[in-house]
């Protein structure tokens, strides 16, 4: 355990019924309040919490907590508008290493709404952090409520009765159970929070002007004519009445209390409003004002989370519900968004706009639009646990600039994306520049692979553009899912057959043969002439029923995944009063593959086609753009099919001396660093990474001592120069390689000690390694992101042809199986040069162990291991480079608001 107690900083969070409260350290001058809590407590709760009524238990009580600072000792409060109404303690037991008693006290009347179960959570990830590793605690055996918690937190507890009480161990370890428990009252929470927000019973508008064209009157407008079905108010003191809406001086002079509050007034105003707002007890703020400078900006958070309000904006479009028990839109779009099923989140005003009216022309109705803004509270997170949880929303549409806790994201949106489809707009895929570090993992991380591996990781289907989201929204909307990446292309005109067959293939969609019996059937309805190979040219003489025909044999075959119809108008069909399109949409109920129709002459990119069954078949003007749609259809669906993946227990793995080397390393080097090859390789060694022999030499005897010791392939040996900070090793010629005698190495000795003449601490002399694939695997610890994993092609040109992918940490078995089949030489891998593959379980070991270390370390800034061999006959890291910086571990699953 540490002799010092690290600083945690002040975190707000919700309680189970929404309400916001304040989590921080207990200080000296919270003996008062402490002491106050403690005898404002029943007798009752006081003998369940000292085992006895005593006159002198609250002093006593408060003086131990509020006491100077000591080894193994930290306490943990929770306040709401600056009252104490929690604490959580923990005192280290000295004759048991790593456990620490837990004492807990809720204030009076508060109990039953999770303040205690909130408190232990963020006192469990202090311990963590400290070393502790098990709770222990004692109940009075009729204290149920307590020994409830402890069993509900999801961490394995052990009993055992001891005469009226029960002795509680809490094992500490954070497994996927106690994630899970974490994220279910986390969810539960966040729904109470937001329900004031997006079901509000009354709202009132501040900024609603008496000029026609402010953004406040049209806000107002937009809720009264929109239908709102609760109380509505304005505020103005300038005005009795504005549009009809009843209008008050103040929202303190109110007749109610409104859950919502909108407000459009000049940013100078806005945190004198959100502070009157929070003192008039209302739950949510909406701010579309926008130009806030820093010190109102943090004046308008402050006082939403002294007072307990969620807060979506500022800077922002408004939201809106559909729900047609509350049609409330307080937005200023310039129409109402249609009541559905889709969920609507964007970061950028403009975004939203374009996004609300590329439904509307697709006809697909919204369930709940929020525009983020500057997204200061209310994130996508929120949003897309309120989705998951509303019943009526089954597709969600996210624009996101940024991530405040992406690990935390990430984790619901896997859960989310298993219901619904979430589909975003990749933004921000290009890079200003890149990291300043020169290391092949920085430079191989690029802030677009870390986006997309959160995205892919998650389940997320993410597109390019605006238009793209719409595409292929329409699709998830319209039609089922392909089981496969099999597409039948059928067209009534040659050229456009082979338009659509090239985006298909583009697309990475499959273009497979017709089977004969498929095409036998096909030939019988179709006219002659027809082509039956892939596409399927039905001529531009096909009727309606042939193809309608044509389609039903398609859908019925079982080679058949999805099938693509590029149709043109002809006057063959116009004289034939034929409607191909009708082919297309008529059926009986609903089909069970998906569909899609391209029409070159379509003014709209893409439009929904109503079909007989009452659905609909989306109609693109493009073949791209189909194909493109039906691509990242059959990648969800393959997502769907494989089960959750997780993340496997390592043996033979040393933690805690990994942790101690690190600090060891930063206390001699405050600013961080390059370690040294020792330093590199113990690491390693911590995580059972398998290294090439080594040694170091600091002077030419030495290297020829080491080499005679190290004799590789045919007993010739590498030298490879160092000193702190040294990273391409190559790139300066920093390497002699193929050193065959003693005479050889002491020139190649003394040729590095020469050029490097006052950088050189010394070299690094290893056995020639046998010839094996070159692959690289590295660690960016990404201050938003958290630990990306990148693995791909090494050796000396692993920058130039950058084949790289990446995952973030920690990887599951089938994170670490994408990462060696998504490269280009991931052929090379499974043995496509016919040398067999290699090592693939090592390679997997070692890619987990690395993502394990990350995980571990959140002062290893980078790890660099290039070149790592694979061979047949295992996996070998035959140079590493790591860099240590002072970074205090963060908890990325502990309950917090943003």
């Amino acid at each position: 355990m540490k002799d010092d107690t690290p600083y945690r900083p002040p975190v707000h969070a919700l309680l189970a019924d929404g309400t916001t409260v304040r989590i921080r350290t207990v200080e000296p001058a919270d003996h008062d309040q402490l002491q106050g809590l403690y005898e404002e407590m029943s007798p009752e709760n006081l003998r369940m919490r000292f085992f006895a009524v005593s006159p002198r238990s609250a002093g006593l009580a408060a003086d131990h907590v509020c006491g100077p600072a000591r080894r193994g000792h930290r306490a943990l409060l929770a306040e709401r508008a600056e009252q104490v109404i929690g604490l959580a303690e923990y005192h280290a037991d000295a004759t048991a290493p790593g456990t620490a008693e837990l004492a807990l006290a809720v204030a009076e009347g508060l109990h039953h709404r999770g303040v205690g179960t909130l408190l232990v959570e963020h006192l469990v990830s202090a311990a963590r952090q400290d070393g502790v590793t098990a709770f222990t605690a004692d109940a009075l055996s009729e204290n149920h409520e307590v020994l409830r918690l402890f069993t509900d937190l999801g961490l394995g507890v052990v009993r055992r009765l001891d005469g009226p009480e029960t002795h509680c161990v809490i094992a500490l370890d954070e497994d996927e159970t106690y994630l899970a428990a974490t994220e279910a009252r986390g969810r539960a929470a966040d729904i109470a929070s937001l329900t004031p927000l997006l079901t509000p019973r009354t709202v009132a508008v501040v900024g609603a002007g008496r000029r026609p064209g402010s953004v406040g009157r049209a806000l107002l407008r937009h809720l009264h004519e929109g239908g709102f079905t609760g109380r509505l108010f304005a505020v103005n003191p300038a005005a009795k009445a504005i549009l009809g809406v009843p209008s008050h001086p103040s929202v303190s002079d109110l007749p109610v209390t409104p859950d919502l509050v909108v407000i459009a007034a000049p940013a100078d105003t806005v945190p004198a409003v959100a502070e009157e707002c929070g003192k008039a007890g209302v739950r949510a703020l909406v701010v579309v004002s926008a130009g806030l400078d820093p010190g109102q900006a943090q004046a308008l958070l402050s006082a939403c989370r002294t007072h307990g309000m969620r807060l979506v904006g500022p800077n922002c479009l408004g939201i809106a519900q559909t729900d047609p028990a509350l049609r409330m839109d307080a937005t200023f779009a310039a129409v109402h968004p249609a009541p559905g099923t889709a969920g609507v989140a964007a970061q950028s005003g403009g975004v939203g706009i374009a996004l609300l009216e590329g439904l509307s022309r697709l006809g697909i109705g919204v369930s709940t639009f929020v525009s983020l803004g500057d997204k200061y509270d209310v994130s996508g997170n929120d949003m897309l646990q309120w989705w998951e949880s509303d019943g009526r929303t089954d597709l969600a549409l996210l624009h996101l600039e940024s991530f405040g806790n992406p690990r935390a994201f990430s984790r619901t949106a896997r859960r989310v994306t298993r219901r619904m489809p979430v589909l975003t707009v990749d933004a921000g895929r290009t890079d200003a520049g890149r990291r300043a570090a020169a290391s092949h993992t920085a430079a191989a991380a690029t802030g677009a692979m870390t986006r997309q591996a959160l995205f892919t990781q998650a389940g997320i289907t993410a597109t390019r553009s605006i238009g793209e989201l719409l595409e292929t929204a329409a699709l998830f909307h319209a039609q089922p899912l392909p089981t496969g990446s099999r597409v039948v292309v059928v067209t009534n005109a040659g050229g456009a057959g082979v338009l659509a067959a090239d985006a298909c293939a583009e697309a990475g969609l499959t273009m497979p043969p017709l089977t004969p019996g498929l095409v036998d059937d096909l030939l019988a309805v179709l006219p002659a002439g027809a082509a039956t190979g892939n596409p399927v040219d039905t001529t531009a003489a096909v009727t309606e029923d042939a193809l309608g025909a044509c389609l039903e044999r398609l859908m019925d075959h079982p080679g058949v995944d999805a099938i693509l119809v590029a149709l043109v108008p002809t006057a063959i069909a116009a004289a034939t009063g034929d409607d191909l399109v009708r082919a297309i949409t008529r059926g009986p109920g609903r089909r069970t593959k998906p569909v899609v129709v391209v029409r070159l002459e379509q003014a709209l990119p893409v439009a929904l086609l109503p079909a007989s069954d009452g659905g609909t078949v989306p109609s693109y003007a493009e073949p791209h753009a189909a194909a493109g749609a039906l691509a990242h259809a059959v990648r969800r669906a393959a997502w769907l099919a494989r089960p959750a993946g997780t993340v496997p227990a390592l043996d033979g793995i040393d933690p805690v001396r990994a942790r101690e080397l690190a600090e060891g390393f930063l206390t001699a080097h405050p600013d961080g660093g390059w370690p040294d090859p020792h330093t590199c390789a113990a690491l390693l060694t911590c995580y059972g990474i398998p290294q090439l022999p080594w040694a170091w030499a600091e002077t030419e005897d030495e290297a020829v001592r080491a080499a005679g010791e190290l004799r590789g392939v045919d007993g010739r040996v590498v030298l490879k120069a160092h000193w702190p900070g040294l990273v391409h090793k190559s790139l300066q010629n920093a390497v002699h390689l193929d050193l065959r005698d003693e005479t050889q190495v002491r020139a190649a000795f003394q040729d590095l000690r020469t050029r490097f003449e006052g950088l050189m601490t010394g070299v690094v002399v290893q056995p020639l390694a046998e010839r094996g694939t070159e692959l690289f695997a590295g660690v960016v610890q990404d201050a938003v992101f958290g630990p990306l994993v990148v693995f791909g092609l090494g050796g000396t040109a692993t920058e130039v042809l950058a084949d790289h992918a990446a995952r973030l940490a920690p990887l599951t078995e089938h994170d670490v199986h994408d990462l060696i089949a998504a490269p280009h030489c991931a052929p090379v891998l499974f043995g496509a040069l016919g040398g067999g593959p290699v090592d693939l379980e090592g390679l997997e070991q070692v890619l987990h162990r690395l993502s394990r270390m990350a995980a571990d370390l959140p002062q290893l800034a980078e790890a660099d291991l290039n070149p790592v061999l694979a061979t047949p006959g295992g996996i070998t890291v035959l140079d590493a480079r790591l860099r240590l910086l002072p970074r205090r571990p963060q908890d990325p699953y502990l309950r917090r608001l943003r």
